[in-house]
């Protein structure tokens, strides 16, 4: 069926739903598994529903559903990636059919990464009056069967909820029933999606019109007490974020302030200007929803997209707190979910391009220093998959080392932990540094290394002790101590603890020797993996009743 399947190559395809009565005639059905997540929601700390502001971003590039909706990945060059997963909390994708359900690409990367996916339900335009006429002005047999339906349809695929758009005229009886629609919504979509989320787009107000207000107000406020949040439209000025602030109360962060990047309209800030508008929003406690930040790839082009998307997020970092992983094992080779080629072990072994987000890995957080340091994604080489993680920086004059802070933790330590490291030093004398990782624990006075007469670190930073080679039980699954191939190094540690709590984990690149000078260095990262050993020494469950379905040959 088209629905399911490309017509050309007969993949597997993500698919969206037009009209209510598509919507109303879904039923699960054994051509789509392809489009079900098969990534659980990864836990992270502060949990999404901490009191502190959010980051929203919203998807929306040329109608959707473009090489993403591939769910096997495709030959494309220089597709668009989102990878900064770390600063935001909320995905939506977004398109203009009446019930955009996420293609499971994305719900995959995201889930993998922290963040809860949500599709979208729009009705627009006069089709878009007649659709609510049927189901709100019905009552509430016609709006509970459309709530039923999205809510199933977000379980069955396993995203996390839907930003709700009715950008049309309503009439009294239809907005009538809004507000009760949108309760129904948003409980069975608690009921059926842990941690399941309804967004209200700002757009019809209380007597039916349509008419923007870009803030919460008497107008709207009806529909923000009825779901999870509102999301504001784009031409605010900064007294309407106060009487947002005022009127939210303790619920000012379920207000996600909308800042479009293309800058459409009167905004205070878009492009590379879009921090201004996250300055004041944040000045005022209220979360952002950031529309469209695909302008990067859309108006600046493919050509220089990595360098430009880090750039972007970059200068937008200081206005977004970052979220904790908070579960191991974490293993990563830095994937991007594309590439130029694929790599296995440091070898090129497809040379080729590829584009499949569901093959992403965890990401890091981008740190960048002014003239000292930035991370980036390097398609050119690689330890396993497409991309490497590249650090390029300076060691000051008369300072040995920088630290990199890769990834932010909250996981209890277990009493033996192994890390494992593969790194490629590039540039004329490699030898003059070295690499190595480096873990802090959270401040605690009764966190120790290795047995309770060893005093604890100042500032809590340990530096696991280097294995020259894993211990006999594990020496087929850490082969990677001494797998180095290719030009890559390898480093296997271990890292004993008492009553510790993971914080960090950061790549120290040291030089051999003090220098008065300032010295230059580029390190790409290949693989980087912080596991609890009681965990691996366990064999892993066998795997029975193997059936293998949808085979086409060509």
């Amino acid at each position: 069926p088209a629905r399911y399947f490309d017509t050309k190559t007969t993949e597997p395809i993500s698919f969206f739903l037009s009209g209510l009565e598509e919507l109303l005639a879904w039923q699960p059905n054994s051509n789509d598994e392809f489009n079900v997540s098969a990534v659980p929601l990864a836990q992270r700390q502060p949990p999404l529903q901490s009191r502190r502001p959010r980051t929203l971003v919203c998807h929306d590039m040329r109608g959707g559903y473009l090489e993403d909706r591939f769910i096997q990945g495709s030959a494309t060059r220089n597709p668009y990636v989102f990878y900064h997963w770390r600063y935001i909390d909320i995905f939506v994708y977004f398109s203009h059919h009446t019930v955009t359900i996420p293609p499971v690409v994305w719900t995959n990367a995201a889930h993998r990464n922290s963040v809860p996916v949500l599709g979208t339900f729009i009705t627009e335009w006069t089709d878009g009056e007649k659709l609510c006429e049927a189901f709100l002005a019905g009552g509430e047999e016609a709006y509970g069967a459309v709530a039923e339906q999205l809510a199933r349809i977000a379980q069955h695929y396993r995203f996390d909820g839907w930003l709700v758009n009715i950008e049309n005229t309503l009439s009294a009886a239809a907005v009538g029933n809004l507000p009760l629609f949108l309760r129904e919504l948003t409980a069975r979509v608690h009921s059926a999606v842990p941690g399941g989320l309804v967004i209200w787009y700002d757009s019809v107000l209380k007597n039916g019109t349509l008419r923007w207000q870009n803030e919460l107000n008497d107008e709207n406020r009806m529909f923000f007490d009825a779901c999870d949040g509102l999301f504001t439209n784009y031409n605010w000025k900064e007294e309407q974020l106060e009487r947002t602030q005022r009127l939210a109360g303790p619920r000012q962060n379920d207000v996600y302030v909308g800042v479009d990047v293309f800058a459409r309209g009167d905004v205070i800030g878009g492009g590379f200007n879009t921090d201004k508008s996250l300055r004041l929003i944040r000045q005022y406690g209220l979360s952002a929803a950031i529309f469209a930040p695909g302008w990067v790839y859309e108006h600046l082009g493919k050509e220089n997209f990595l360098q430009n998307e880090n750039r972007f997020w970059g200068s937008l970092a200081e206005y977004l707190p970052t979220h904790s992983i908070c579960t191991l094992p974490l293993t990563t080779s830095f994937s991007l979910g594309m590439g130029n080629s694929t790599f296995l072990d440091g070898k090129d072994e497809e040379s080729g391009p590829w584009y499949d987000l569901s093959a992403q890995d965890i990401q890091p957080l981008y740190p960048e220093r002014q003239g000292t340091l930035s991370t980036s994604c390097c398609l050119q080489d690689a330890w396993c998959g497409g991309s490497s993680l590249q650090l390029q920086g300076t060691i000051p004059p008369g300072e040995e080392r920088v630290a990199v802070r890769l990834f932010s933790l909250q996981i209890p330590a277990p009493p033996k932990i192994f890390l494992t490291l593969l790194y490629k030093l590039e540039g004329s004398q490699p030898d003059d540094f070295t690499v190595a990782l480096e873990v802090t624990t959270w401040d605690s006075g009764i966190c120790f290394e290795g047995n309770p007469t060893s005093l604890p670190e100042p500032n809590g930073r340990y530096h696991p002790r280097f294995l020259p080679a894993p211990p006999p039980s594990l020496a087929k699954l850490l082969a990677a101590c001494h797998r180095g191939s290719h030009g890559w190094t390898s480093r296997c540690y271990e890292l004993e603890l008492q009553d510790c709590s993971l914080r960090d984990v950061s790549v120290i690149v040291s030089r051999q020797q003090p220098s008065p000078q300032e010295t230059s260095f580029t390190c790409l990262l290949g693989e980087v993996r912080v596991l609890d050993t009681a965990s691996l020494v366990a064999s892993p469950p066998q795997v029975y009743g193997v059936t293998a379905s949808q085979l086409w040959w060509q």
